[in-house]
């Protein structure tokens, strides 16, 4: 994504990095949680936010089982949506 690596399932897209930061996609809540442990939202410009996508703080990408927890709240959000349909070429 934006030519970093990028994690999908079905299609949708649930952590990649940008730069030298990670975004996870989460649900409501958890971004709640996340932005309580200082979770910016994602901007891949300035002004331009992604609904539903976060910056990793510090805080948790320095602690491994913390990302780990993270990154499969993501995945299992993520599992909930319906696949993306392929666009036509």
């Amino acid at each position: 994504m934006f030519g970093y690596p990028a994690a999908f399932l079905n299609g949708n897209l649930f952590a990649s990095l940008f730069g030298n930061s990670m975004i996870l996609k989460l649900s409501e809540e958890d971004r709640a949680e996340l932005t309580k442990a200082g979770a910016k939202p994602f901007e891949p410009m300035p002004g331009r936010a992604m609904r539903e996508y976060l910056k990793v703080p510090p805080s948790v990408l320095e602690k491994p089982a913390a990302l780990a927890k993270w990154v499969e709240r993501s995945r299992a959000f993520v599992a909930t949506l319906p696949p993306k349909e392929k666009k036509a070429k």
